[in-house]
């Protein structure tokens, strides 16, 4: 490999912490991997990964290198893209990162669409909850549910949502319904941790600390277990709309709704010119137009309009 290949293969073992599933992404063998490593690493003088039968991961003198690395391909992206011109057709890897449930439900139509419709593109969707680092992590672009706290980053807007509280009709009806938030502490409560390990629920008006008889890390569980009839939660409106537009679960405390929070496309900055890039965004906004992001008082409003006609 040439020093352009050792640095592509230099940057995928840091994202993978492995020499096989980097050789995997950039289509190689494994001893290719190693042997461009090895190359970059003997004509630096420096050791950049620690090695063991286990593990693979960078020296500190590695991290270093890593960033300028990093910032050297994406120049080179950058003019390439700029000589193919702004039309050019996406090509090569886009890595997207989305919340579990949002990228299942949202991100995982428009992914299937480009690779239908760009044949040169490659996509790797990284499904957490977690907020990653996008130059650590090697993500081009991600999205994120809530208030934005790095302005670092370019941020497009793509709708809103709020958190609401929710529970099964025949749970409520066993229960009965709590009317103002402080009720909550008479019901079985359901937490999703993925929304945040404290068990303070706040409201517009309030804040009430929350017991819960079941604690899950999945909103899909939460969702499940109250549809099953065992409590009420709390989680994100996207995630609820088609259960309570067929009478599976009522959405409760709604006049102490916190106001909405934005769902935005993060990307950093200097990789405003990719194309891969620019049509990934260009598509998610077409999915939106299609499929709006918004708060429950919008969609409930629809949805009582539509059961009325």
């Amino acid at each position: 490999m040439d020093r352009l290949d050792g640095m592509r293969a230099f940057v995928a073992v840091a994202q993978h912490g492995s020499f096989a599933a980097a050789a995997r992404q950039l289509n190689v063998s494994p001893s290719a991997m190693t042997r461009a490593v090895a190359e970059l690493e003997a004509h630096l003088g420096l050791t950049l990964f620690n090695r063991s039968t286990r593990v693979v991961s960078l020296t500190d003198r590695g991290r270093i290198h890593l960033d300028s690395v990093r910032h050297i391909l994406d120049e080179i992206a950058l003019a390439e893209a700029k000589v193919r011109g702004q039309d050019a057709s996406p090509r090569g890897l886009l890595t997207i990162t989305a919340p579990v449930v949002f990228g299942r439900l949202h991100v995982l139509p428009i992914v299937n669409a480009l690779l239908l419709a760009h044949p040169e593109l490659r996509l790797r969707l990284v499904l957490t909850d977690r907020d990653i680092n996008l130059i650590e992590e090697g993500v081009d672009i991600a999205i994120r549910i809530g208030a934005l706290v790095d302005s670092s980053l370019i941020a497009v807007r793509l709708g809103a949502v709020c958190r609401p509280v929710f529970a099964s009709p025949d749970y409520l009806a066993r229960r009965g319904t709590p009317m103002v938030p402080a009720d909550l502490a008479d019901h079985d409560i359901i937490v999703f941790d993925g929304l945040g390990s404290s068990h303070d629920w706040h409201f517009a008006d309030t804040m009430v600390r929350v017991a819960p008889r079941l604690a899950v890390n999945n909103a899909d569980a939460a969702i499940a277990s109250v549809r099953a009839g065992l409590g009420i939660s709390r989680t994100l409106s996207y995630q609820l709309r088609e259960d309570v537009a067929a009478g599976r679960l009522v959405l409760l405390l709604r006049d102490h709704d916190l106001p909405p929070v934005p769902v935005s496309a993060l990307y950093p900055p200097r990789r405003y010119a990719s194309p891969n890039i620019a049509t990934f965004l260009a598509a998610t906004r077409a999915h939106f137009r299609q499929h709006p992001l918004l708060p429950a008082a919008d969609w409930m409003a629809s949805i009582y309009n539509s059961s009325t006609k």
